[in-house]
């Protein structure tokens, strides 16, 4: 679709705003309150002749934003634009543990046995080793993982490009998401432009050496033009699919698009 002339020269002010307004973790009487005391983005306009004091008004109100956020993100997305990259010298050490549980009780994954599902729009659905998907081209990237919660880590990712992976799964590219399961239960989805972007990586490696399980072994899928919580640990099963699904963090709240 062709940006109208009103989204070319507003989209990066509303993108700006609409990160400041829903990429936080909020609770839901907090959520309320910053409704209720005034909403930028006309977003009073959205609850015209309604009252924003009930939960489900309010609700209707940040879902109906967050899903206008999408689609400026999705405008503003070019999968000519490239994250910064960084030398060696500047990588985290220690690379912190993040996730929705503590360290004990990251999930084993046995390498041995482990194949990783492929299903949806796709022609070969057979599951795929470790070593076959080490068998593909690999890269190797140094880039910066952001987190919602307001801090940064600059890490070293490697493994092959997901796009060779979905081409060589023969995913149908036009399809517009791309889905993910995970060992740990987390799940989530992406659409199919970041999927292509030539920085996505199905990352099976971590400072040179496997990706370790507090990490995201066996895999973890690596987009330094996204927020750290779009970028999956312990994938076990990929999707490919026109259907909208959500995901962990966005069933309560986030954003979908996720844009860094």
């Amino acid at each position: 679709m062709t940006p109208s002339i009103w989204q070319r020269d507003n989209a990066e002010a509303v993108v700006a705003e609409a990160r400041r307004l829903l990429n936080r973790e909020l609770p839901q009487a907090s959520r309320r309150q910053f409704l209720a005391r005034g909403l930028t983005l006309g977003g009073l306009g959205l609850l015209s002749g309604c009252s924003i004091d009930d939960n489900a008004t309010a609700e209707a109100a940040l879902t109906r934003i967050s899903r206008f956020n999408d689609r400026v993100q999705g405008w503003l997305f070019s999968s000519s634009r490239l994250a910064p990259t960084y030398p060696d010298s500047m990588i985290t050490r220690p690379f912190p543990f993040n996730a929705f549980y503590g360290e004990d009780e990251v999930p084993h994954v046995d390498a041995a046995s482990f194949l990783l599902e492929v299903t949806g729009l796709v022609s070969d659905k057979r599951r795929w080793k470790l070593q076959e998907l080490r068998a593909l081209p690999q890269y190797t990237q140094v880039t910066r993982h952001i987190c919602v919660e307001g801090w940064s880590a600059i890490g070293k990712w490697g493994g092959p490009r997901f796009s060779d992976f979905l081409r060589a799964v023969g995913a149908d590219l036009s399809a517009r998401y791309v889905g993910f399961q995970c060992a740990d239960d987390y799940y989530t989805s992406i659409d199919m432009a970041t999927a292509l972007h030539p920085q996505t990586l199905l990352a099976l490696d971590w400072d040179g050496q496997a990706l370790p399980p507090k990490y995201g072994f066996p895999m973890k899928l690596r987009m330094p033009t996204k927020l750290g919580y779009k970028n999956p640990k312990h994938i076990r099963a990929i999707f490919v699919s026109n259907t909208f699904n959500r995901g962990y963090w966005e069933d309560q709240g986030y954003n979908w698009f996720g844009g860094s």
